[in-house]
C-alpha cells in the first residue's frame, strides 16, 4: 500500500536544526498530516519530511530506516509496482518490518540495487536516500518528473527540496536570479531543466538521479531514462482492433493501479478524449454511480467545456460536480495564487487548475487526470499545422513571408479561445525560423527579437532554444511529426504541464495521478508507429478508437478546446495598477510597452504578461525573504 504524498527537504554542511525546520515548514501544504526530522551531527546532515496520508494513514513516519540503521529514505510519491518489487526483494533475502509500505521497498531496493533502483520503479516519485556507511546522499526523480526535486550547492553546503521556496528558506541559500534562465522563461513559457530562476539552484531533470559524496563534496548526475520514439514496424502487420484492445487494456491497467487508496478518489473531467477515457476505464473497474467527477467551466462560452463534461458524466453516471469561473473571481484570485505558487510559471491555466483542485479537495484527496495523452498521442494543434507549414516554408520566399506576416499582424486582436487571428499570427511568427525552432517559437510567450528588447541585450535564437535544438539534432531519423512528439513530451509535458499540476494540487493538499504516464502505457506509446497517433489530420487516432467504443462518436470527434482561460480579455482590466517592480536584467520601459499595447488592443501579449505577473510575485518574495 502507498504511504503518502509528501514534501522532502535536507541539507548537509552549514546550518542547523532551525534551517531544516524552516525548510520543512515551507512544505506544510504538501504534507499537512505529519512531519519527521533527522539530524546526524557527525556529518552535519539534516533531513526533513512532510506527509499527506493516502494509505497506511496511521503509519508511514519518515525518515524510514533499514534494520541496521545505516540507510534512511525520505520519499514523495507513489510506487505502483511496490508489491512486485517487495516479493522480489523478499526472495533475495530482505526482511520487511511492514507488510504494505512502498517507502520500505525503496529502503531495501537501494540496499539491493543501489543506483539501479530508479529504473525498476513504476510510479511518480522524488526521494533521497542517506547511505551513512558510504557518507553519500542519493536523490532520484521519476521518469517524467511528476514529483519535483531541486538542489543547490555552495561552499561547504549542499541542500535539496521539493520546492524552491523551501530551498530558499535555508540561511545560506544564495537567492541571486539567473538572467539567462529568465530569458528562457520568456522563450519557452517554463524553465527547461535543469534551469531555475535562481543562479545557484538547479532542477533535477525527470528520469535522473544525483549522488552527493559528503567526504569529497563531489556531485554526480545521471540520466537513467529518457523518453524516445522506438517505432515497432511489426505493429503495422497487426489488426487495428488488436491494437485498440491493447491500448484499452493498458489504460484500464494504469487506472486500476492508481485507484488504490484509503481515502476518496475522484476524476478530473473536461469532456475531452483523455479525461473521458480515464472515467470510462475507472467506471469499468468500480461500477457506475461510485465516482466523483469535477469540472471547472467559464462564463465566456468559447472557453467553456462544462456541457460536454456533464454529458460524459451522465453516460457513466458519475457523481458530477461543476463550478463556473468568471472575471470577478479571477480579479481576486490571481495575486494570491501567483504569490503562493512559489515560482514563475508561464501557463495561465494554473488558475483554473488550482480552482479545480480546490473544488475537488472538498470531497476527495486523490484525483485521476488525463495529463500526458496529448503529448504521447499527438493531440495538440501544432500537429495539424506541420504539413501546411512545410509547404509554406518551401514555397514562400522570405520577402513575401515578411509582407504576409505584416498584413496578418494588422488583423484585429481577438480574445476568443484559439481564434483564427491568434493561430495565424503564432504560426507565421514560428515560420520566420527553420523547422527546428517551430515548436518552441509557436509555444513561447515572446519571440527572440522581443526578448532582446526586453533584456536590452543581443540574444541568439539558437542559444535561447539550445535545449530544443539539442533534442532536434539528437534524432535525425525522425519525421517532423515525430520530432514534435518528442519536443512536447520531453519539454512541455515535464517542465510545463506537470509542474503546473503538481503545484496546483499540492497547494490544496491534493494528490493528482496521471494515468497516461504509467510505464507500460508509455512504453507502448513509444513503440506505436506515428500513423496510429496522427492520421489524415486526426490526432490521438488510436486513443479515439478506444473511446469510440464507449461514448457517442460526436464526443470523440469534436475539436480540442484546451484548458485555457479568457486571459487576454481579463488582462485588459486586471490588475488595475500595472506592476513594474525591478527584476534582474529586464527593461521596465519595455514591459510597460507590452502592457500598453495589450490594453490598447494593438497586440495580444497575454502569455508574456502572465509570465511578468508571476515574476513580480516571485521577485517580491525573494526581496522579502
Amino acid at each position: 500500500m502507498f504511504d503518502a504524498m509528501c514534501g522532502i527537504a535536507g541539507f548537509c554542511g552549514a546550518g542547523d536544526v532551525g534551517d531544516i525546520r524552516a525548510m520543512t515548514e515551507a512544505l506544510a501544504h504538501r504534507g499537512p498530516d505529519g512531519f519527521g526530522y533527522h539530524a546526524d551531527e557527525a556529518y552535519r546532515l539534516f533531513l526533513g519530511h512532510r506527509r499527506l496520508a493516502i494509505l497506511d494513514i496511521g503509519g508511514g513516519t519518515q525518515p524510514m530506516w533499514n534494520e541496521t540503521a545505516t540507510i534512511a529514505v525520505i520519499f514523495n510519491g507513489e510506487i505502483y509496482n511496490h508489491v512486485e518489487l517487495r516479493a522480489e526483494l523478499e526472495r533475495l533475502g530482505h526482511r520487511f518490518a511492514s507488510d504494505h509500505s512502498d517507502t520500505e521497498v525503496l529502503v531495501h531496493g537501494y540496499e539491493e540495487w543501489g543506483e539501479e533502483l530508479p529504473r525498476r520503479l513504476n510510479g511518480m516519485f522524488a526521494f533521497a536516500v542517506w547511505d551513512s556507511e558510504r557518507a553519500q546522499l542519493f536523490l532520484a526523480r521519476d521518469r517524467f518528473g511528476e514529483k519535483p526535486l531541486f538542489y543547490s550547492k555552495g561552499t561547504g553546503f549542499f541542500a535539496f527540496s521539493s520546492e524552491l521556496r523551501s530551498l530558499a528558506s535555508h540561511c545560506n541559500f544564495d537567492a541571486s536570479l539567473d538572467v539567462r534562465s529568465l530569458q528562457k522563461l520568456f522563450a519557452y513559457g517554463f524553465f527547461p531543466a535543469p534551469r531555475t530562476p535562481y543562479r545557484h539552484a538547479a532542477k533535477l531533470p525527470g528520469g535522473s538521479w544525483l549522488r552527493f559524496d559528503l567526504r569529497s563534496g563531489a556531485i554526480t548526475t545521471h540520466r537513467y531514462w529518457q523518453f524516445s520514439l522506438m517505432r515497432d514496424d511489426a505493429m503495422f502487420s497487426r489488426k487495428e482492433d488488436d491494437l485498440v484492445d491493447e491500448l484499452d487494456h493498458l489504460v484500464t491497467q494504469a487506472v486500476r493501479r492508481r485507484l488504490i487508496s484509503d481515502v476518496p478518489v475522484g476524476v478530473f473531467l473536461s469532456g475531452g478524449v483523455d479525461s473521458s477515457a480515464v472515467l470510462a476505464a475507472a467506471t469499468d473497474i468500480v461500477g457506475k454511480g461510485r465516482l466523483e467527477t469535477f469540472t471547472i467551466g467559464f462564463n465566456e462560452r468559447s472557453f467553456d467545456e462544462s456541457a460536454h463534461a456533464s454529458r460524459v458524466a451522465q453516460i457513466f453516471q458519475s457523481l458530477h460536480n461543476e463550478q463556473k469561473l468568471d472575471l470577478a473571481q479571477a480579479r481576486d484570485l490571481i495575486p494570491s495564487l501567483l504569490d503562493k505558487v512559489g515560482e514563475p510559471l508561464g501557463d495561465s491555466s494554473l488558475l483554473p487548475t488550482y480552482l479545480l483542485c480546490e473544488f475537488a479537495r472538498r470531497k476527495v484527496t486523490v484525483t485521476l487526470s488525463g495529463d500526458g495523452a496529448d503529448e504521447l498521442f499527438a493531440g495538440y494543434d501544432p500537429f495539424h499545422a506541420l504539413r501546411a507549414a512545410s509547404i509554406y516554408k518551401s514555397g514562400v520566399p522570405n520577402v513575401l513571408h515578411g509582407i504576409i506576416r505584416n498584413f496578418v499582424g494588422k488583423l484585429p486582436v481577438s480574445t476568443r479561445n484559439m481564434s483564427l487571428e491568434f493561430k495565424l499570427k503564432r504560426t507565421l511568427a514560428g515560420l520566420s525560423y527553420g523547422p527546428e525552432l517551430w515548436n518552441p517559437a509557436w509555444l513561447g510567450p515572446l519571440a527572440p527579437s522581443m526578448i532582446e528588447r526586453l533584456f536590452d541585450e543581443r540574444i541568439c535564437a539558437e542559444e535561447l532554444y539550445e535545449e530544443a535544438l539539442a533534442l532536434w539534432n539528437a534524432s535525425p531519423r525522425l519525421s517532423l511529426v515525430e520530432k514534435t512528439l518528442e519536443f512536447y513530451t520531453q519539454f512541455y509535458l515535464q517542465d510545463g504541464i506537470l509542474t503546473k499540476v503538481d503545484r496546483a494540487a499540492m497547494m490544496n493538499s491534493l494528490e493528482a495521478r496521471a494515468i497516461f504516464l504509467d510505464n507500460d502505457l508509455v512504453d507502448f506509446s513509444s513503440r506505436l508507429p506515428t500513423a496510429f497517433k496522427y492520421r489524415d489530420g486526426v490526432g490521438k487516432y488510436l486513443l479515439k478508437k478506444v473511446l469510440a467504443r464507449k461514448v457517442p462518436t460526436d464526443l470523440v470527434s469534436r475539436p480540442k478546446k484546451g484548458f485555457g482561460i479568457p486571459l487576454a480579455a481579463w488582462l485588459r482590466e486586471i490588475p488595475e495598477r500595472i506592476p513594474l517592480e525591478k527584476i534582474a536584467g529586464i527593461d521596465l520601459a519595455e514591459v510597460a510597452k507590452l502592457w500598453h499595447q495589450h490594453r490598447n488592443r494593438r497586440s495580444n501579449h497575454a502569455i508574456a504578461l502572465w509570465v511578468w505577473l508571476g515574476l513580480q510575485a516571485f521577485g517580491r518574495r525573494v526581496a522579502t525573504g
